[in-house]
């Protein structure tokens, strides 16, 4: 029973793990957007396959969730030998032969790699957080009845708890803004302060931001589920360690 209890444990603790992984042009984990195919978990350690919604999705964004995926899956404490596979892309042998040798994104690609992952991630974080950002305002703006001309001084105090102002802080973070109370929320990517004859046009780009990323995200789900409408896109779980 203590052994597969453990083997529960770790079940739960890959899923999760994964759950951290973000697609960085939708902003939402790839295990609620049907990206995770299946996960293996046996006695060597663990091993994932990924599908996405078309084969010719782009290779930089493809490997950067594969890699995310095999850094998030490696922090699990006790889960041995990880393998991440991504099935049905146009450069899955050179993105999952990549990844079993730790070559690295530029290691992969070689003269084919156009961009660095590292500001591929960092023009997707801001996209995230200038969505998120609308989205509390708006919420705000609808729930008090404020005007935009008393946003240039609305602090993150003023926001009230839920999932949409925890989102705004953790896109906050990840480009190296503050979260205190006392910090401003309409500032740009840098943390400087909108001025009040800008915030009107400020809001209106986060707003088309944030249309993008949503529009986005459902054309994606439609096409996934019509690539694979002949399987389950929930994810297919194998863990032999409970048998034991």
């Amino acid at each position: 029973m203590i052994a597969v209890a453990a083997s529960l444990e770790l079940e739960a603790e890959v899923v999760a793990a994964l759950a951290t992984v973000i697609d960085p042009e939708l902003d939402q984990p790839i295990t609620d957007l049907g990206f995770v195919r299946s996960i293996r978990i046996d006695d060597a350690g663990v091993t994932v396959h990924l599908r996405l919604p078309t084969s010719f999705c782009a290779p930089n964004f493809a490997y950067l969730m594969a890699s995310d995926a095999v850094d998030a899956l490696r922090r699990v404490p006790g889960v041995g030998a990880v393998s991440v596979l991504l099935d049905d892309h146009h450069d899955s042998d050179k993105i999952n032969a990549g990844l079993a040798a730790n070559a690295g994104y530029v290691g992969t690609f070689g003269n084919e790699a156009d961009q660095d992952l590292d500001e591929l991630r960092r023009t997707f974080q801001r996209k995230a957080h200038t969505a998120a950002m609308e989205r509390c305002v708006m919420a705000l703006l609808r729930s008090t009845g404020k005007t935009i001309e008393e946003l240039p001084g609305l602090t993150l105090w003023h926001l009230p708890g839920g999932p949409q102002k925890d989102a705004l802080l953790r896109r906050r973070t990840d480009i190296g803004l503050g979260i205190r109370p006392e910090d401003l929320v309409l500032v740009d990517d840098e943390g400087v302060p909108v001025p009040p004859e800008a915030a009107p046009l400020r809001l209106r780009f986060a707003k088309a931001v944030r249309i993008s990323v949503e529009g986005n995200a459902h054309f994606c789900r439609g096409l996934l589920k019509t690539r694979y409408d002949d399987e389950p896109l929930a994810t297919r779980i194998t863990n032999t360690r409970r048998s034991r």
